[in-house]
């Protein structure tokens, strides 16, 4: 559920802000509007926090094994000293890498001058005979005047370098010389310094990389003060953005709005009594920024690192729907990743991680909790299916594990093929024809099409239940028979139009069923039409409709296509269950290989490779498309016909 809030306004005096905010922080429970402070306190401890940040970033990015490393404790000046100075030190490996850099370049171009040292020309210099470099393609060398007088200090097939002599400084290209030379900039150092200066930088850079590796063990003290100065840093954003009335010269006045749950809110005023500080209160108006808390038992609970990680948290007046988020999630999750020897590897593991956690006595992680019911929905979704890390029917049986295949549910199990005779392969519809039925992977694909019926019509059904005092009401039945509707439709146009026809079943032998679900879609959208806009008038409702037809007429098809987009669970599992078994046979393909029995062996490794890279990389793609297609299904289809944002504001007490 999501917790009601309260408005609440405190006024204090101005020149006990600053104790009054160090208690309000004390009982942590008051939600501060966002604030934007000001001032050379706040600037420093910004500064501070920068440094620090930064210079944890890239001690964290260091590959050293930190669990061997003996962090120092430092104090708070202590840590940013190092900050500093870890900073100062990646600055001048840049400048380092930079000098090495450029000079390695410097010596690449003079490289084809063989050793050379510009100090050798000073002397000609003196004496009034100036010197240029210059290179130009072989084969135009004849092409020079023999007015320009040159020295050949080296030639090969493609390039010929020379200088040319003059009385003096070339302020212009010479006459006589081929556009093709070109001019080479006369070096500031010789070959020999330069190469000293790239040994002298690599020797610091050596030395202060040696450094910035030894710097990791302040990385505890550094993180553990950046996390101190950002509450100094939110005490002082409010402190110094705090409105005040300067009206009364001797006592002005300072106040500060925020939220606060109800169930705290005797807590708040109690405070604010002891304290003489005035308060005022109100219930949230739509207009305000209302920060969301949900309060959910434990196994709802279960989803919130996930909605964590996503970083979405519902609008104060829309749904929490925590609960059906992590029931369909589970269930989107144990379709996709769809191994049930996957699952039990996630099962495996997660319980190990849980019992490791309750030795040491630590808290077990919320994650670890969410994954241990995702691997048992995975495993149970690899039990009604018989898909074990790719492996056929036949395959198990021939492994001792022929239970696996028996306990499948065989309308959706891999293990019963159409061919197979005297195998229950085909769904039977009451009004099939003898002749017809539904294969394997059509009943997969109805089971979709059911969860995207059952999860939309929930959506609809809460706000029906949202809207119930008011004619909106019948807008929101209106849409929920379209879903119902178009349920069927998706059935006929995607599974069947054999098995769904328009004329199946007679009602009292009168009315198809199938006619019946197109009179749901047809009625559903003309109430839509007529109510989904209602505020207090219908023709008002009519109008806004009729403004938004086009909006209006593809929410139809949005409904279709909704509905349909829920078979990707199925395609997606198809998509991973084709990927383990072709890993297998390519495995099984290796294995086979003839040979010496040193090539037994090492194929025989070659095999149990690639099955152990092939499945992990498929488990990781599989958890990809849970995070792409689970997530989406949740927090696009499901939402929009909740008609929510995800818009909220996650309630963030100001506290110790």
């Amino acid at each position: 559920m999501i917790v009601p809030m309260k408005k609440v306004s405190l006024v204090i005096l101005d020149k006990e802000k600053s104790n009054a905010l160090k208690t309000l922080r004390k009982i942590g429970v008051v939600h501060i509007e966002d604030i934007e402070g000001k001032g050379e306190v706040l600037a420093k401890f910004k500064s501070v926090s920068d440094t620090l940040f930064n210079a944890s970033m890239l001690l964290s990015d260091i590959k050293v094994n930190k669990k061997k490393i003996k962090y120092e404790n430092l104090s708070n000046e202590e840590s940013l000293k190092k900050a500093s100075r870890v900073l100062d030190i990646f600055d001048r490996k840049k400048e380092l890498f930079d000098q090495i850099s450029n000079a390695t370049a410097e010596l690449d171009r003079l490289a084809g001058w063989g050793e050379f040292d510009p100090k050798d020309f000073d002397y000609l210099h003196q004496k009034g005979i100036h010197i240029s470099m210059y290179e130009i393609p072989t084969e135009k060398m004849q092409f020079i005047s023999d007015e320009i007088q040159t020295v050949l200090v080296n030639s090969s097939k493609s390039i010929t370098r020379f200088l040319i002599l003059s009385e003096n400084v070339l302020q212009e290209r010479p006459q006589g010389l081929p556009p093709e030379a070109f001019s080479v900039v006369m070096p500031e150092y010789s070959t020999l310094e330069i190469i000293q200066q790239i040994k002298d930088a690599e020797s610091e850079l050596d030395k202060i990389q040696s450094e910035f590796n030894d710097s990791v063990k302040y990385l505890e003290s550094i993180n553990r003060y950046y996390k101190l100065v950002q509450k100094d840093i939110e005490f002082e954003n409010i402190y110094s953005g705090m409105e005040i009335d300067s009206t009364s010269e001797e006592n002005p006045l300072a106040w500060v709005t925020g939220y606060i749950p109800v169930d705290n809110f005797e807590l708040l005023s109690n405070t604010a009594k002891e304290n003489f500080w005035a308060l005022a209160s109100s219930d949230p108006t739509e207009e305000d920024p209302v920060p969301t808390k949900l309060k959910n038992n434990k196994l709802v609970s279960l989803i919130y690192p996930l909605t964590d990680f996503l970083g979405t948290v519902p609008g104060y007046n829309e749904y929490d729907i925590s609960g059906w988020f992590l029931l369909f999630f589970a269930i989107f999750f144990g379709m996709i990743f769809g191994d049930g020897g996957y699952g039990l590897l996630v099962v495996l593991f997660s319980l190990l991680m849980i019992i490791k956690s309750a030795v040491s006595k630590k808290e077990v992680a919320p994650i670890l909790k969410l994954s241990l019911l995702l691997g048992i929905s995975t495993l149970a979704w690899g039990t009604i299916t018989c898909t074990w890390f790719g492996l056929s029917a036949d395959v198990l049986r021939n492994l001792g594990l022929g239970f696996l295949p028996d306990i499948s549910v065989p309308v959706l199990s891999s293990a019963y093929a159409e061919s197979a005779p005297g195998i229950p392969t085909l769904f039977r519809l009451p009004w099939s024809a003898p002749d017809g039925g539904l294969t394997n992977t059509q009943c997969l694909q109805i089971l979709c099409f059911v969860l995207a019926l059952l999860q939309l019509s929930i959506a609809h059904i809460k706000c029906i239940i949202k809207n119930r005092k008011t004619l909106k009401v019948i807008g929101e039945f209106g849409s929920l028979l379209q879903v119902v509707g178009m349920f069927w439709v998706v059935l006929m146009v995607v599974i069947s139009f054999k098995e769904f026809p328009l004329d199946a079943i007679m009602i009292f032998e009168v009315i198809p069923i199938g006619v019946i679900f197109i009179g749901m879609i047809a009625i559903g959208f003309i109430l839509s039409f007529i109510f989904s806009s209602y505020e207090g008038s219908v023709k008002e409702s009519i109008l806004a409709s009729c403004k938004n037809i086009i909006s209006v007429l593809l929410g139809i098809v949005n409904v279709f296509s909704d509905i349909l987009s829920y078979v990707r669970l199925w395609a997606v599992g198809l998509a991973g269950s084709a990927i383990s078994s072709t890993v297998n046979g390519m495995a099984l393909q290796i294995a086979g290989t003839t040979g010496p029995v040193v090539i037994h062996a090492i194929v025989f490794i070659l095999a149990i490779v690639l099955i152990l890279f092939g499945h992990g990389l498929n488990m990781v793609l599989n958890l990809l498309s849970v995070i792409v297609h689970g997530v989406r299904l949740n927090t696009l289809e499901f939402s929009n016909h909740l008609t929510m944002e995800w818009s909220g504001i996650k309630y963030k007490p100001f506290s110790e």
